[in-house]
């Protein structure tokens, strides 16, 4: 019998796997912190260059790159840059520094952000409210409410001291970042005075892109709180500045077509949200797109027109506005009992899209519609049938309901009460009335419109008028060869003429 050897195992030294990936990932990290504070330093650099210019394009330039900058924000980066910008003042750097949990220790190299001459200097007031506008956006990805309100709160406090021209972009960024924070507070009502004030200051000093932001912050507050009278009047009794940006037009023009859409004034809610619309973002912003697009597919509907299938199909589009589309469905059959299934299948969706009270009143858009398919379908028809398709209760409620279609010209058609039953007039031609007219003027006017937006939307290169203007040299040299050449034309003449 053959006897088997066990032979001796070695045991093996067990390495780390994942210490290549995490010292390769830990370097990426570095990498990427020192590039962000790179970025960080420039857009100093160009925030100075534009204060000493007096040119906003360059801080228009770095407002457009903070939500890149933002992406990579962490503690570490914000740390660097406070403990490099601020020796200047130990407590405004313990102030700004007191938002971290972790103290990170710095070395001596990295300090070196500032020149040795105006390291006890205080910073530009442009780049301390940058600064902070950096710090109050990370602490509100962290979810550090409290202390975003609490630096937020001093930033307004040294704002509230300058009055610079120049540091009136940047200060715009931060009145709506302060009312966000505030509002994921819940606290968007103590902020209401302090917005009215600014409002008061920046249209005296011709301040239009900060009337732009806090017209709107003002809207956004009584918005929230349902209070649409005051926001109708807040739109009466100011102005908002042609100037502004396109991203604060299309907000303004959302809040007004959401204001007008609540006072049952559809057509102009309609034009506005489409304006805002187009004023945003194509590609970006898709939540703000979404919430346009959910008050427009209701408005159309309480107009009695149905949005295009297009809407509903797009990618991004297609699962936020899955209840609107479904609604929609049942206003274009205009069958109530659908239209009731849905209602109370997304009412929760509805509420909180704040297009609830709205939805309400398409029930007399659904009747409408219903109501005018069985007068196209029917010549003669009893108020039994009527009730009996449109799920009424009662004969007399279809009866009440054809009525009052008839007074508002929704179907042309007489009640028999003798016999019982309702006739429906012959259709004429629509090309023989005056509504073709009526929709090619309203074409018109919104092609003249979208015109004018247009070419106020454009911009040109700042003094690009005298690219084509020759100099005062040239211009001296060009005179200087008109001479010479008509003192060769007139010797040109002696000669003929001996």
């Amino acid at each position: 019998m053959a006897t088997v050897t066990e032979q001796p195992i070695n045991d093996v030294e067990m390495k780390n796997a994942d210490s290549p990936a995490d010292n390769a990932s830990e370097f990426d990290q570095k990498d990427t912190d020192a590039t962000t504070i790179q970025d960080i330093r420039e857009n100093i650099r160009q925030i100075e260059r534009g204060v000493t210019t007096k040119e906003t394009r360059f801080i228009t330039r770095i407002l457009r790159s903070i939500l890149t900058i933002r992406k990579d924000l962490n503690s570490n980066i914000l740390m660097s840059i406070i403990n490099g910008f601020y020796t200047h003042s130990a407590s405004e750097k313990e102030f700004m520094l007191s938002f971290f949990e972790e103290q990170m220790e710095v070395d001596s190299n990295t300090q070196r952000m500032r020149t040795v001459k105006n390291s006890t200097y205080p910073l530009m007031p442009e780049v301390d409210t940058y600064i902070h506008l950096l710090m109050i956006l990370y602490l509100i990805d962290q979810e550090k409410y409290i202390g975003a309100q609490k630096c937020a709160d001093s930033l307004m406090e040294k704002l509230s001291v300058y009055s610079r021209r120049t540091l009136d972009l940047i200060q715009a960024r931060c009145f709506f970042y302060y009312m966000r924070i505030y509002e994921l507070n819940n606290e968007l009502d103590k902020c209401r005075s302090f917005f009215h004030a600014k409002l008061r200051t920046a249209t005296l000093r011709n301040d239009f892109e900060g009337q732009a932001v806090l017209i709107n912050c003002l809207l956004r507050c009584y918005l929230h709180y349902n209070l649409f009278d005051q926001a109708d009047k807040l739109i009466s009794k100011s102005v908002f500045p042609e100037t502004a940006s396109n991203n604060e037009w299309a907000r303004f023009l959302y809040y007004v077509g959401r204001i007008k859409a609540i006072r049952l004034e559809y057509t102009e809610a309609h034009t506005n949200l489409v304006q805002a619309l187009r004023k945003a973002p194509q590609t970006t912003a898709v939540g703000f797109r979404q919430a346009v697009l959910k008050l427009v597919i209701t408005v159309e509907l309480l107009l009695g027109d149905i949005s295009d299938r297009r809407i509903f199909r797009a990618a991004s589009m297609r699962t936020a506005l899955q209840p609107y589309f479904e609604l929609t469905q049942a206003v274009r059959l205009g069958n109530l009992r659908t239209f009731s299934d849905v209602l109370n299948k997304f009412s929760s969706q509805f509420q909180q899209d704040r297009t609830f009270l709205m939805i309400i009143r398409l029930r007399h858009n659904v009747i409408k519609t219903g109501v005018r398919a069985i007068a196209a379908s029917y010549s003669r028809i009893t108020p039994e049938i009527i009730a009996r398709k449109l799920g009424l209760d009662s004969a007399q409620d279809a009866e009440c309901i054809i009525a009052k279609a008839i007074r508002d010209g929704v179907i042309e058609a007489i009640i028999d009460s003798v016999n019982g039953y309702m006739q429906t007039k012959e259709s004429t031609d629509i090309y023989c009335t005056a509504e073709p007219q009526i929709a090619f003027h309203e074409r018109t006017a919104f092609c003249l419109e979208l015109h004018n937006q247009s070419v106020k939307a454009m911009r040109y290169p700042p003094k690009s008028y005298g690219k084509d203007l020759e100099s005062a040299e040239e211009r001296r040299e060009r005179e200087q060869q008109d001479l010479e050449l008509a003192k060769e034309m007139a010797e040109d003449e002696d000669d003929g003429f001996p």
